[in-house]
């Protein structure tokens, strides 16, 4: 784990205004991956108490009852990590186990489906369109990526910091969230504008 990607993010917070608001949207966030980090458990396990949030994605729905079973009872793991360390808990790609866990929901590009419970609601975009999608979609938090080179994405233009900043300064102006990801290291985070960014989601940095 990135111990300094950690102290960047208690100093991120420490800078935020204390509201409603903030305080639902922690600063660092873990993201699961299908083939880099199937399982988030052990790794979140080790976040830091009340500074977290984990984004659980999966790419494809679950099909016939006994993965749907697997994969509750995998989420509900996951649930009681997050409860115990204090972590908010999002679930992108599926539905039924966000319905299931009572977990908040993240939408990708700005798309997702009709909400009908309260829920924390967070997005994924990577340009003004997806942005603007995402803010009209009731989104509190967006994560705007790749900001710098990242394994997930090896094909995808890159941002880097400027870029980013510009892009992310559209959506604080209609009071949205706007968090980095994509190859977020503790040393890379510092280069991003502290009055326009909110906090980075990571899978390497935080395993």
């Amino acid at each position: 784990m990135d111990e300094k990607l950690i102290a960047w993010a208690r100093q991120v917070k420490s800078r935020q205004r204390v509201s409603a608001a903030s305080a639902e949207v922690p600063v660092l966030w873990l993201f699961s991956d299908p083939v880099r980090l199937p399982d988030p458990r052990p790794a979140a396990s080790r976040l830091p108490r009340g500074l977290c949030g984990v984004v659980l994605r999966h790419d494809r729905p679950a099909c016939g009852a006994a993965e749907r079973a697997k994969r509750l009872e995998a989420g509900r793991k996951l649930a009681s990590v997050c409860r115990d360390r204090r972590l908010a808990l999002q679930v992108a790609g599926d539905r039924w186990l966000a319905q299931a866990l009572g977990a908040g929901i993240h939408f990708r590009r700005g798309r997702g489906w009709r909400v009908t419970r309260p829920a924390l609601l967070t997005s994924s975009a990577h340009d003004c369109a997806e942005l603007r999608r995402a803010w009209r979609a009731g989104a509190a938090a967006v994560f705007l990526s790749p900001c710098f080179p990242t394994a997930s994405h090896p094909e995808v233009r890159v941002l880097r910091p400027l870029r980013w900043s510009a892009v992310a300064r559209q959506a604080g102006a209609h009071g949205v969230k706007v968090l980095a990801l994509g190859g977020i290291t503790g040393v890379r985070a510092r280069a991003l504008p502290r009055d326009v960014c909110a906090g980075a989601g990571s899978i390497e940095s935080l395993k």
